[in-house]
């Protein structure tokens, strides 16, 4: 069978598979190249995966290749699991993150390339972050992870650092650097053009930084498709250290699961279910339906956690963008679902501005810079589309200045004449072209709040809404007490390492309230999200796993012909979450790092309504932690114990622990 061809369920085209998915599949007799494939990776053990890890040395060019153990693939699963573990493995205690030193992992799912609703797309960039100095992890989706398997790849490793621009180029076998000079300070959304062109293939996928990535702003992201980010933790920034423009990949070669005929019926069986009411907030309003439940609920953090509720938030709702705004709802590879949200602007000063909408970036750049116009919002997400800016924390980062500038802590002046009050729409849209060039005071804000607060001084530290050096996201972690312990211990600092929010805002538990038990509930939802990407799926569609562990087990052993049971793969997420810890107690993290934000703990919400008065102490805290700590099996201080490494099968890390078990 040649590349490009397809058989029955199983061998999946490059480039079409992604249009069967509302399709009866083709049924063809499999060919018998196509059966020697499927034999001989049957006899490795690694269906699903491609079975290469590619090693690229930019500084030399050189390049090598590794074939991936099945001992790692069924330890880390894939996504951030792997990746985790790739960089641990590869890397050194206490490098600069934005040094050549600093090995920079892309990893991919064992189900990527295959059609299984929205695990076929996603993507899992890991690094060390230059914004919290321990674990960078951030994943997207789209088409480019899906292609980049194609192309024979389940992860890259890159090292060095380029002597000049460049950007990789993949194309099956061929790996090549090339010359990126001409797309140094392009937008990602011109260089994916650029390179498309250049290689005269519209199908061909790109991953890039922006000017920000360039300049090395610590809040920078990595955007592919345009409008998909892989947004927190900067490693933009990373790739911007090692002149590394773009990640360009071609793939031509086949997919194969390990059981074809039942895998169809899965896939068939999640597509309905998508179709049901597990999906219909995506189908629909997308996540930016969040921001009028948060803010009934007195818990989106507003004016920089000022207040904890928008008295205008009808203007900026996820209903009015639909009814005012959204010109198309598109989808990732393999996906039935479909939730990109695009806002386009058809009149106006900002007319012609597109931009993906979501909660997370419509909160940060919206309430929480107190700004109700949704236009400007819709711009502002643009720009940091345009610059490779993480939206969050650029949201983030202007409302922190806000604060400052309200409480005379920021000058006029220091602002290069900015008017910069909670609620000026226009100052948001000027302040993230600052940030974006590093112009003015955009060079003090462009690394983050902590930075930023570490260089203004005059007490600003305690407007830094952020976690280990993270902007913090939409959620008021004083009235979410599951959610703030979550945070608080999160390897990467946010909510988005757990879906602990979803248990305070659904009310299965009293969210006002710290208590024993919530840990327990912590742990169980990371280890859940760590399973979910490294697998990878997307977290969108995570209402559709009915049954959670048994049905990510099933869908493991279906692709990749090694039988899992759902105990097994709950271990696995533990493990995963130990390797992240492990990095981060490596990098001389503990205890003192998984604490919240000061107003968190110093402010209590001032608002009338059912938040009112609401704040996490620091008893409330050490109880949480102590709790949390208990049920992972770690030591007062969150370091890992021996006994517990040797439990999971990381006895190789117990070095890292040594001296600090006590």
């Amino acid at each position: 069978m040649s590349a490009g061809s397809s058989c029955k369920f199983g061998i999946y085209d490059s480039k079409i598979s992604h249009e069967f998915a509302n399709k009866e599949p083709i049924n063809l007799i499999y060919s018998s190249t196509a059966l020697n494939i499927l034999n001989s990776w049957r006899e490795q053990g690694l269906l699903g995966y491609a079975g290469t890890i590619l090693f690229v040395d930019l500084t030399t060019g050189k390049t090598r290749r590794e074939k991936l153990s099945e001992e790692d693939a069924k330890k880390y699963i894939g996504g951030i699991g792997l990746g985790m573990e790739l960089y641990l493995s590869n890397s050194k205690a206490g490098v600069d993150p934005l040094g050549a030193e600093n090995p920079f992992v892309l990893a991919l799912g064992p189900v990527s390339g295959t059609m299984f609703p929205t695990g076929g797309n996603g993507h899992a960039f890991i690094s060390k972050s230059p914004e919290t100095n321990g674990v960078g992890e951030s994943v997207s989706h789209g088409t480019f992870g899906a292609e980049l398997k194609r192309a024979g790849y389940d992860a890259l490793i890159l090292t060095g650092k380029a002597e000049k621009p460049v950007y990789l180029w993949i194309d099956d076998d061929s790996v090549q650097l090339l010359d990126a000079s001409q797309l140094w300070g392009k937008s990602p959304g011109e260089t994916e053009d650029a390179i498309k062109n250049e290689m005269g293939d519209y199908y061909v996928r790109v991953a890039s930084i922006g000017l920000a990535g360039e300049k090395q702003s610590r809040i920078a992201c990595i955007i592919n498709e345009k409008t998909r980010a892989a947004g927190r933790t900067g490693l933009g920034a990373v790739m911007g250290s090692k002149n590394l423009k773009a990640i360009a990949v071609r793939g031509t070669h086949d997919i194969v699961v390990a059981k074809p005929d039942e895998f169809m019926e899965m896939v068939k069986e999640f597509h309905e279910r998508m179709k049901g009411p597990a999906a219909q907030k995506y189908r629909t309003l997308g996540t930016p339906e969040n921001l009028m439940i948060q803010n009934y609920l007195f818990c989106m953090p507003t004016r920089n956690y000022n207040n904890a509720h928008f008295e205008n938030a009808e203007k900026v709702s996820g209903e009015t963008l639909n009814e005012q705004y959204i010109a198309k709802i598109i989808a990732c590879n393999s996906c039935a679902m479909r939730c990109e949200h695009e806002a386009l602007i058809r009149e106006g000063p900002y007319k012609g501005t597109l931009a993906r909408m979501e909660y997370d970036n419509l909160w940060a750049l919206g309430p929480n810079c107190g700004v109700d116009k949704l236009d400007a919002i819709i711009k502002a997400a643009e720009l940091c589309n345009f610059y490779g800016l993480d939206a969050t924390s650029a949201g983030v980062t202007v409302g922190f200045v806000m604060d400052c500038h309200e409480k005379g802590i920021l000058t006029h002046e220091e602002l290069g004449g900015i008017d910069a009050h909670f609620g000026k729409a226009d100052a948001l849209i000027q302040l993230i072209e600052k940030i974006g060039k590093r112009e003015g005071i955009g060079d003090v804000l462009a690394d983050g709040v902590k930075v930023a607060a570490e260089k203004i001084g005059k007490g600003s530290m305690e407007l830094a809404q952020q976690i280990k050096g993270l902007e913090v996201t939409g959620y008021d972690l004083r009235c979410l007490k599951t959610t703030a312990l979550s945070s608080a211990v999160s390897f990467r600092g946010d909510h988005n390492r757990s879906g602990a929010y979803t248990i305070d805002l659904t009310g299965k538990v009293d969210r006002f309230k710290a208590e024993k038990g919530r840990g327990k509930l912590v742990k169980d939802s990371e280890d859940i999200y760590a399973l979910i990407d490294s697998l990878i799926i997307c977290k969108n569609a995570k209402g559709t796993l009915y049954k959670e562990l048994v049905d990510m087990a099933k869908l493991y052993s279906l692709v990749t012909g090694t039988e899992t049971s759902a105990e097994e793969l709950r271990f696995a997420g533990e493990r995963i979450n130990t390797l992240a810890k492990l990095i981060n107690v490596r990098e001389g993290k503990s205890r003192k790092d998984d604490t919240l934000p000061w107003k968190v703990m110093n402010l209590p919400v001032p608002d009338d309504g059912p938040s009112k008065g609401a704040v996490v102490t620091q008893q409330e805290l050490d109880l949480l932690l102590d709790d949390y700590y208990q049920a992972r099996g770690w030591n007062v201080q969150g370091i890992p114990t021996k006994a517990k490494l040797q439990e999971l099968g990381l006895q190789d890390y117990l070095n890292i622990i040594e001296g600090k078990e006590d």
